[in-house]
């Protein structure tokens, strides 16, 4: 039996290199275009920051928010974790899922569901 697995479309978007409130609202307004589906997908490239400050980190935080709220997910590509707990707050991959690439991120939101698939087949023929 062959199970084909309807591929949502994902979203990438690269983070400002410097936050300002101009950038800031503008990137704020870019995911706000990407989340009018319902259970939206999202990639943060962050390959462009240098440092994850807390301003930074504000804005990740408000992306997964209005992601969740639609039962959606955020994901980060390219981020450098190296400063995280300096800064003072806990290790971003505690809370996001973190990756190297973007092409990796975007990869992970299907490999999931033909691992669940493939669990759930095991369990199956179990029982």
């Amino acid at each position: 039996m062959e199970t084909t697995i309807r591929k949502r479309p994902v979203t990438v978007l690269r983070l400002p290199e410097h936050l300002n409130a101009k950038s800031e609202w503008n990137f704020l307004r870019e995911v706000d275009l990407h989340m009018s589906v319902s259970r939206p997908f999202l990639v943060l490239d962050c390959s462009s920051i240098a440092r994850l400050d807390k301003p930074m980190i504000f804005l990740l935080l408000r992306c997964l928010e209005e992601a969740m709220k639609r039962n959606g997910d955020v994901k980060l590509a390219g981020i450098s974790l190296a400063g995280d707990s300096a800064s003072g707050f806990p290790p971003a991959n505690r809370i996001f899922e973190v990756f190297s690439t973007a092409e990796e991120a975007v990869n992970s939101f299907y490999k999931y569901s033909l691992d669940a698939d493939a669990d759930a087949g095991e369990s199956e023929s179990a029982a």
